[in-house]
């Protein structure tokens, strides 16, 4: 065959795939954009990966990561069925679009469509594109706040019957915390099924789990990566109507969650007081660098994450990004409309955000003396 494009779905050839965060290629980097937490496990939770490397590397895992649902179910006083545990939580990202989303053609739009606020996380439209759907991005307010259910009825973009919908809380990557009432109003108007990702609660005030056991069509997400520093081994799970994660038991790869990271996640789950110190550690850090780069000339969103949304003062937000990396600190950026004036830096160690705030004075000072 002269043309092997020809043997890709035609979707495929414009779709443009999710781009994580620059990972290091050279050594020395204070890397601050991938909201990785700068922490390491519980001790308890590295010594029982460290006795899992053992002759049962040579087994597949439990497949439904039994034991690790019955210890989440615990933790969120529910039952086993309400948990799904996936590789990640953006594995059950994708398999909610298969199970919940129509492809577009034949049906109702209202059960290909698949929505989200702008700006959240951007693999909600990429999930959407690979599966065929209706995307449906509805701009959160000015200021990154999210609007009423009045405002978006006005508004008439907000598609109260879309299929699914995602609704990233706290937001990303603004950072800003959504209050459980306001969700709430959302999810009574809503009937289609809404999943809450709540990737970063872990460093907010307060969570939306109750949603989850209060309206059937709501769907909680949460991970191990942010708050409890296994990014590496990719453990996330999905709490809700035992008839939705019956579903998505349904379309999920076999032995999906690996060994390993199920025991990782157990033992994280025995070791929560250790974390906890961990998450209060990372919101005094939060605090203190918002209200240093504040006297900087920042402008420092609210944030309820691991992270800070700013506005830098002086330069572009892109200029601010490459001044940094030639001091080899990475941040984010992204050129989309609404967020392209800010950066997103990542809560690191003490000293990462120290030399963060040492550089920041000194491409300050440096333009201010050029202008003398």
């Amino acid at each position: 065959m002269s043309d092997v494009s020809q043997l890709v779905r035609p979707l495929l050839g414009q779709l443009h795939a999710y781009v994580p965060g620059e990972q290091p290629k050279i050594a020395g980097l204070i890397k601050l954009n991938t909201n990785e937490n700068p922490n390491p496990p519980s001790p308890k939770v590295l010594k029982a990966i460290r006795s899992a490397t053992d002759a049962r590397l040579r087994l597949y895992p439990n497949p439904t990561a039994d034991r690790l649902r019955e210890k989440l179910a615990a933790h969120h006083k529910c039952k086993p069925e309400n948990v799904i545990v996936g590789n990640g939580s953006d594995e059950l990202l994708a398999l909610a679009t298969r199970v919940f989303v129509e492809p577009a053609g034949n049906v109702a739009p209202s059960r290909s469509t698949i929505q989200y606020f702008t700006p959240s996380y951007s693999l909600y439209p990429v999930l959407a594109d690979i599966h065929g759907a209706v995307k449906n991005g509805v701009p959160l307010r000015a200021d990154f706040t999210l609007p009423s259910v009045e405002e978006l009825r006005r508004g008439g973009q907000w598609n109260f019957d879309a299929a699914l919908t995602y609704l990233t809380t706290p937001n990303a990557p603004s950072g800003r915390g959504y209050a459980t009432a306001e969700l709430e109003d959302l999810c009574r108007a809503h009937r289609g099924v809404a999943v809450l990702d709540e990737a970063y609660v872990d460093f907010a005030g307060e969570h939306a789990m109750p949603l989850a056991f209060k309206y059937p069509h709501v769907i909680v997400a949460r991970t191990f990566s942010k708050g409890y520093s296994l990014c590496f081994l990719r453990v996330g799970y999905f709490v809700g109507h035992p008839e939705l994660i019956a579903a998505l038991h349904k379309v999920r790869d076999s032995y999906n969650v690996n060994g390993i990271g199920q025991i990782a996640a157990e033992a994280t789950l025995n070791n929560v007081a250790y974390y906890r110190k961990n998450f209060r550690r990372i919101i005094a850090t939060r605090k203190r660098v918002s209200d240093a780069l504040s006297k900087l000339g920042f402008e420092v969103l609210p944030s309820q994450t691991n992270f800070i949304f700013v506005r830098p003062p002086l330069f572009s937000a892109r200029d601010w990004l490459e001044k940094l990396r030639a001091e080899k600190i990475l941040v984010r950026w992204w050129d989309y409309p609404n967020v392209r004036d800010y950066l997103r830096v990542t809560i690191g160690t003490d000293n990462e955000m120290k030399t963060l705030l040492q550089v920041a004075k000194r491409i300050i000072s440096t333009r201010e003396k050029a202008r003398r």
